[in-house]
C-alpha cells in the first residue's frame, strides 16, 4: 500500500504550465519490465535528466524498489547523480570517457563504458597509476554502427589479454538498432554478433536488452537496461505492455477572443478563419518544448473535448479553436491538457511527426513541475 504527495519545486502561481511527474508510476513500470524477463537484473536509464523528468528524483525513487545499475550518457551527469543515490548502487557511463576525463571518473565512483581501444588504454594507464583494479564495462559494435568495440578491435583484445591488465570488466554490453521493430531480422543479427563477440571478452554479465528488447525471447542474460518504458511508453507501440502513464502536462489558457470569418491567426497568418471562431491563447510554446510542427496538426483537450491548434506555435504561445466549447466554459487561468487521459506522449509524437523520446526529452525548464511521490503509508 502507498500514500501519495505532491511535491511542487516551483511557485504554482508563476503563470507556466504544469508537468507532473508520478514516481510511483515509474516504478510500477520498472517491476513491469523487470518481470519480462525474470532471470535478469533491471536496470535503469536516467540519461538525459531521465528523459527530462529529472533524474535525482527518478533515481532516487528506483533506487528505493531496490534498482542498484543505472545508465548515463556522460561522465558530468554521473557526477550530478552520484550522491543521490545509495553507495552500493552502480552508474555507468554509456559514452565512455574523453581523453582526461579518467581520474574525475574514479574519484567519482561511475563505472565508464569502453568503447574504443584508446579508451581501454587510457583507463588501464589510470589503473596502474593508482596501482588497483578499476570496473569498467565494455562495450561491443554487434550491427549498429555507432559505439561500441568492432570486431577487429575484440580479435586485438582477445589476441592480447594485457590490454586490460588493471581493468576489471563489469559488464560486456551492446545495443539493439532494431528493437522497436520486433520482427526485423537485424534482431537475431544482432543478438548472434552479440553473443560470438562477448564469448571473445573476459567473462562478465552481459546486457543487450534495451526497453523493447527486454520482451524478446533469450534477450535478457544478466542485466536489461529500460529507458522509455519506465517512462510510461512501450517503443514497440504495444498497448498490452502493462505500462502506466508517468507523465500528464497542463498549459493556461492566457486570453480568449472571438473573430470574424476571413482573420488570419499566428505569425505568417497561415490560418485563416473560415467562420466566426472563438480562439483561446495557450502559454505554452516551443522553447517549453512543445514541438512547431504541431501547428496546424496538433490539439489540446479540456473537460473531454478536442480543441485543435490553429497557425503556427509561438515561442511561448500556441492558440487553439474553442469552438466546439459552450461559450464560456472556458476562462483565463483556465489549464488545458497537452499530455494526459486524451492524449498520450505517443499520440503527440505521431502528430508531431516524431518520436516520444524526443517529445519527452525536450520538455522546457520553466513548467511547474509536481512530483506524486509513492511511499509506505503509515
Amino acid at each position: 500500500m502507498y500514500a501519495d504527495a505532491w511535491l511542487v519545486t516551483q511557485d504554482s502561481h508563476t503563470g507556466a504550465g504544469r508537468l507532473t511527474i508520478d514516481l510511483g508510476a515509474v516504478v510500477a513500470n520498472w517491476r513491469a519490465v523487470a518481470a519480462r524477463q525474470p532471470g535478469a537484473e533491471t536496470g535503469a536509464v536516467v540519461k538525459a535528466d531521465a528523459y527530462g523528468l529529472g533524474a535525482r528524483r527518478v533515481a532516487r525513487a528506483l533506487a528505493a524498489a531496490g534498482c542498484r545499475s543505472f545508465f548515463v550518457a556522460q561522465l558530468g551527469e554521473a557526477v550530478e547523480l552520484r550522491r543521490a543515490l545509495p553507495p552500493e548502487a552502480r552508474l555507468f557511463v554509456l559514452n565512455g570517457l574523453v581523453p582526461g576525463a579518467e581520474a574525475l571518473a574514479v574519484e567519482t565512483g561511475a563505472v565508464p563504458v569502453l568503447n574504443s581501444l584508446p579508451q581501454v588504454a587510457r583507463y588501464a594507464a589510470e589503473a596502474r597509476r593508482r596501482d588497483r583494479r578499476l570496473p569498467a564495462a565494455l562495450q561491443v559494435d554487434s550491427g549498429m554502427s555507432r559505439l561500441g568495440l568492432s570486431p577487429a578491435e575484440v580479435d586485438t583484445l582477445a589476441a592480447d589479454p594485457t590490454m586490460l591488465d588493471g581493468v576489471e570488466v563489469v559488464l560486456v554490453m551492446s545495443h539493439l538498432a532494431c528493437a522497436d521493430e520486433p520482427a526485423n531480422p537485424a534482431n537475431a543479427a544482432q543478438h548472434a554478433a552479440f553473443v560470438a563477440l562477448a564469448d571473445r571478452l573476459p567473462a562478465a554479465p552481459r546486457a543487450l536488452a534495451n526497453s523493447a528488447g527486454s520482451a524478446f525471447a533469450g534477450f535478457g542474460h544478466e542485466v536489461t537496461r529500460p529507458g522509455l518504458a519506465l517512462y510510461g511508453v512501450e517503443p514497440t507501440g504495444r498497448t498490452d505492455a502493462g505500462l502506466r502513464p508517468v507523465v500528464t502536462l497542463e498549459a493556461p489558457v492566457v486570453q480568449l477572443r472571438t473573430v470574424a470569418a476571413g482573420t488570419g491567426v499566428g505569425y505568417g497568418l497561415s490560418h485563416v478563419t473560415s467562420a466566426e471562431t472563438r480562439l483561446a491563447t495557450i502559454g505554452v510554446g516551443y522553447a517549453d518544448g512543445w514541438p512547431r510542427h504541431l501547428g496546424g496538426r496538433g490539439a489540446v483537450w479540456f473537460d473531454g473535448v478536442r480543441l485543435p491548434i490553429v497557425g503556427r506555435v509561438s515561442m511561448d504561445s500556441l492558440t487553439v479553436d474553442v469552438s466546439a466549447l459552450p461559450e464560456g466554459a472556458l476562462a483565463e487561468g483556465a489549464m488545458v491538457e497537452l499530455v494526459g487521459p486524451h492524449q498520450s506522449l505517443q499520440d503527440v509524437a505521431d502528430a508531431a511527426d516524431t518520436i516520444a523520446w524526443e517529445i519527452l526529452t525536450r520538455l522546457g525548464a520553466r513548467y511547474e513541475r509536481r512530483y506524486l511521490e509513492a511511499g509506505p503509508a503509515a
